[in-house]
């Protein structure tokens, strides 16, 4: 099974824990890490998640984010079908970034788009299953 991850659902251990809900998405992201990292989900990365990434103010965070990069099965690079898949996104109100997490995951055949982001969530996204981390991959 082939998965892609929204920086949202990269940093969501980092936030603060004290909302149930926010932590059980923490616990479901590490527990797709794990999956991830036993060959189990194949994890797509991105020039988009890099570029994200690059830009997290914090150091940390943004370090053990990026060795996420080198356990992705697959890296997915920018090109014209992904911006024309994008621009076709934010006609349907997905912000910018977002349109090119969501472009790059169907351009790279994912069988999940995985995020924490409700904006994301409530859209009617047909190209591909949009879950939260609190979906049972398994």
């Amino acid at each position: 099974m082939r998965i892609y991850l929204d920086n949202c659902s990269y940093n969501r251990p980092f936030d603060e824990q004290l909302d149930i809900v926010v932590r059980l998405e923490a616990e479901a992201k590490l527990y797709i890490q794990e999956l991830v990292r036993e060959n189990r989900l194949d994890l797509v990365w991105s020039s988009v998640n890099e570029y994200e990434n690059n830009d997290n103010p914090f150091d940390e965070k943004r370090e053990q984010i990026r060795v996420w990069k080198d356990f992705a099965a697959a890296q997915c690079t920018m090109n014209e079908t992904i911006l024309h898949k994008a621009s076709e996104l934010m006609e349907r109100q997905l912000r910018a970034k977002d349109a090119l997490h969501v472009a790059s995951s169907i351009y790279s055949k994912c069988d999940y788009f995985i995020t924490t982001d409700k904006k994301i969530l409530n859209k009617n996204i047909l190209d591909i299953a949009v879950v939260s981390d609190l979906c049972p991959l398994q």
